[in-house]
């Protein structure tokens, strides 16, 4: 949980008591970016990823107007990444991989080439499409590199906004709870202003307090800036409830709107991905459209294929390692190198799973008697320190590479390269509605469990993990968690 020292009365010179002077439109300054780096730095990275790359291929083409064609690129892909949104604060807080820089870069291909043709030039030559490669790949890394940089700043509480939550007791709870676990965010909860008479428990400070009728057309907006104001806030983050009617919700953003305070207002809607949602307004009200989870579909098609050919290619070219990896897994113990076992797959279908053998043959026949040394809750079944586990089975686990034998399992169609963890019968036998959906989906080979800590996970998290993959899965999502799970792997965490 992170927190940030919370200032009041007295704290910036430019901010005054209770009475406060009416705020003027767009004079508020409460908040100010900590990374206004960002923006710069993905202007020049984009400018030279394309700039550089045809002036240097279209100069040893010998063409006669090198450096006119590489500005053009470079303000052209500079347009169509700004066009694609990849320069706004929401943009660069999130890792949107190398798929959407590809969409953008199609985008730049299909420009250029329409305005060769609409000027007379007719189609470009090849070099030109290799000039232009570069540009996708920098934009992609930097991207991912600011993604990274940005998660550790709002890790330790920087680069985030300072939020002041208003709303009734209970809702402000839950909001400020759910914001204070996790750091994926922009947001650290400065203080709260409840809605009513009762006290939300949550233990941030109490900026103020709202009628549970307003006394006037601009009380609410009058506590509601006094309170941003001496904490600093950024942003106000309303939570809708009984009290919070839709009209005392506008007359509080125009309060907010004119002294260019951002306002946010949290839909009550949890993990649900932005993709898959969509506002529109019919008779005055503003309507929030949930699109359903992927579950049929090119996408899906397509999914299936990368998988089918990723676990051929894979099979194929790391056959030796394979070989290497089953021998040293006979030398070390007695038994087979291979270890098979039930597990349950998409749509409640059992199947067999693979993997290298990394504890004793009779591992299965021990367990009752570690019972009591298990270290995880619910269903699932770890140790830390397994007496079971062999010594090359220990290294098998800690890079993963037992796993490798599954790649069977998703060439025949019954795991996915990227899934939920596969689960096994009796943890299915103990799933309620909510944890049966994660069976829409085929199992993966790594997944948010791989990347998200593992056997350190709670059944509690691990389920959540896997919910959320599940519903909001797409090609995207799996291109992430592939490129993190080699991260993953190197470090070795929750692999016991």
């Amino acid at each position: 949980m992170r927190r940030v020292p919370v200032s009041v009365s007295g704290a910036d010179d430019s901010v005054g008591g209770p009475d406060l002077p009416s705020f003027g439109p767009g004079r508020y300054s409460g908040g100010r970016d900590k990374a206004r780096w960002y923006v710069p730095a993905a202007l020049v990275t984009d400018v030279t990823g394309a700039f550089l790359p045809v002036l240097l291929v279209f100069s040893a083409a010998q063409q006669s107007r090198p450096f006119p064609a590489a500005t053009a690129a470079a303000l052209a892909w500079l347009c169509v990444l700004a066009a694609h949104g990849h320069y706004s604060a929401r943009s660069l807080g999130e890792s949107r991989g190398l798929l959407a820089t590809m969409q953008a870069w199609l985008t730049l291909v299909g420009v250029l080439a329409l305005l060769r043709v609409l000027t007379g030039e007719g189609s470009a030559p090849a070099y030109a499409l290799l000039a232009l490669a570069p540009a996708p790949l920098l934009t992609a890394v930097s991207r991912a590199l600011t993604h990274r940089h940005l998660t550790g700043q709002r890790r330790e509480a920087h680069a985030v906004l300072r939020a002041l939550v208003v709303g009734e007791a209970g809702p402000v709870d839950r909001v400020v709870e759910q914001l204070s676990t996790r750091t994926d965010h922009a947001y650290v909860v400065i203080g709260a202003v409840p809605v009513g008479a009762a006290e939300p428990h949550s233990g941030v400070p109490h900026a103020g307090r709202l009628d549970a009728a307003p006394r006037t057309e601009t009380s609410d907006g009058d506590a509601v800036l006094t309170a941003a104001a001496l904490h600093r806030a950024d942003t106000v983050l309303v939570v809708p409830g009984a009290l919070l009617t839709g009209e005392r919700l506008r007359r509080l953003a125009w309060a907010t709107q004119d002294a260019g305070l951002p306002l946010v207002i949290a839909s009550g809607l949890t993990e649900v991905a932005l993709p898959r949602l969509r506002l529109s307004t019919a008779a005055g009200l503003n309507l929030m459209h949930v699109a359903p989870p992927v579950r049929r579909g090119p996408q899906l098609a397509l999914k299936t294929v990368l998988d089918r050919t990723g676990a051929a290619l894979g099979l194929m070219l790391l056959a030796p390692l394979l070989a290497v990896l089953a021998l040293a897994v006979r030398l070390d113990s007695r038994g087979p190198a291979l270890y098979r076992q039930t597990r349950v797959g998409r749509f409640g279908v059992p199947f067999t799973m693979w993997k290298f053998r990394s504890m004793a043959p009779d591992a299965d026949r021990l367990r009752p008697q570690l019972a009591q040394a298990n270290e995880q809750d619910g269903p699932l079944f770890k140790i830390r320190s397994d007496p079971r586990v062999t010594r090359v089975g220990r290294l098998l686990r800690r890079t993963s590479l037992d796993e490798l034998p599954q790649l069977v399992n998703v060439l025949r169609g019954e795991m996915s390269l990227v899934g939920p963890r596969p689960p096994l019968p009796e943890e299915v036998a103990a799933y309620g509605p909510a944890e049966l959906r994660r069976l829409h989906v085929r199992p993966g080979l790594t997944g948010p469990w791989q990347v998200g800590g593992r056997a350190d996970l709670s059944w509690d998290e691990s389920i959540a993990l896997d919910l959320r993959y599940a519903d909001n899965w797409s090609l995207t999502t799996d291109l992430d968690l592939l490129a993190r799970t080699f991260r993953a792997v190197v470090d070795g965490r929750g692999a016991y």
